[in-house]
């Protein structure tokens, strides 16, 4: 198997997870609107499952270090395993409220909102699991992103007050779904095997871990849904039959969007070993800059925004990535 064990190969990694989890909602608003996010969502759910089990047998197969994937399974305890699944269960849940968010509110609102929220909790949460890194560092870096999120916030309710659109629903799915994010990674981070020594059996590889993670997200997609689609948060409610019926433009991209996502999930857990989980989860989740940069640039989201958002949403920018230096940095203070 492949394995990170350099710290600015591991950041480089955060990176490219940063750049996946911002920008795979591209797919679904290149399929267009009349395509539902709940309809999508199944397309993406199997790219996320097929990627991973991709990354199992090639990356997670391939060299002399560590376990290759088939020899970990085999090994792992079965705790392990099910902490990986709950994580992508939980994972998942707060995924469909984000992109219902995103139906109403737009990729670079609840993406800052949401994803922002779950990325503080989740820092602190994975510090507290392993405290490695600067705290100072770490958590002022984590206080300059709150002011980043609330700019968002406040740069979407001035948008929603020109369009005549209440700004509540969208703010509080986002928030919701932070609360989730925020829960998963460690999650997944407790169940990965270090240095692979005889202490570390039964944990299990980055590998084998994002394999049981997607069959979580599998689960949590079959059982949450389908209430999705019978109580949909906007418009009418839609059946699976509506799914059967799509065009394989539609699924290819919905598969895309999921294979794109569960890249920067691998990639990420790859750096926990290197990074330590609350700086490769801090670097990673960074993705809601990505995010605001498509919706603001590529989809124009904010072009019929009244004057001042725009100096609103340059602050939040600042902000986000002053606080990604700080987080950056503190690994190597």
């Amino acid at each position: 198997m492949v394995l990170v064990q350099n710290y600015a190969l591991a950041v480089f990694l955060c990176f490219v997870a940063m750049v996946c989890w911002g920008s795979w909602q591209n797919t679904q608003n290149l399929i267009g609107k009349e395509w539902r996010f709940e309809l999508f969502y199944w397309d993406y759910t199997i790219g996320i499952f097929l990627f991973a089990l991709l990354m199992a047998f090639t990356f997670g197969s391939f060299g002399s270090q560590g376990r290759s994937f088939i020899p970990d399974l085999a090994q792992a305890d079965a705790k392990y395993l099910l902490s990986s699944a709950l994580g992508g269960f939980i994972w998942n849940i707060g995924t469909l409220l984000l992109v219902a968010s995103i139906s109403i509110a737009g990729m670079s609102v609840a993406f800052p909102v949401g994803g922002g929220l779950g990325w503080i909790l989740g820092i602190f949460i994975n510090y507290l699991g392993k405290p490695e890194g600067n705290p100072w560092l770490l958590f002022g870096g984590s206080a300059v992103i709150i002011i980043a999120i609330l700019l968002s916030m406040q740069s979407y309710r001035k948008l929603a007050s020109n369009q005549n659109k209440p700004p509540a629903k969208g703010i509080i799915l986002a928030l919701l779904a932070g609360f989730c994010i925020a829960f998963f990674y460690r999650f997944v981070a407790s169940s990965l095997a270090t240095d692979f020594s005889p202490a570390d059996d039964g944990k299990i590889s980055s590998y084998t871990a994002v394999v049981f993670f997607s069959i979580g997200a599998v689960i949590s997609t079959i059982i949450v849904n389908p209430i999705f689609m019978a109580k949909p948060v906007e418009g009418r409610p839609v059946r699976i039959s509506e799914w059967t019926k799509g065009t394989s433009r539609a699924h290819l991209l919905g598969l895309l969007g999921g294979s794109i996502w569960c890249l920067g999930n691998s990639v990420s857990f790859m750096s926990v070993g290197a990074a330590s989980p609350a700086i490769s989860y801090g670097l990673s989740n960074a993705a809601p800059v990505v995010a605001a940069l498509w919706g603001i640039f590529m989809w124009k989201e904010f072009k019929d925004a009244p004057r001042g958002t725009n100096t609103l949403l340059t602050f939040m920018f600042v902000c986000y990535l002053i606080g990604l230096v700080m987080i950056v940095w503190s690994k190597l203070a």
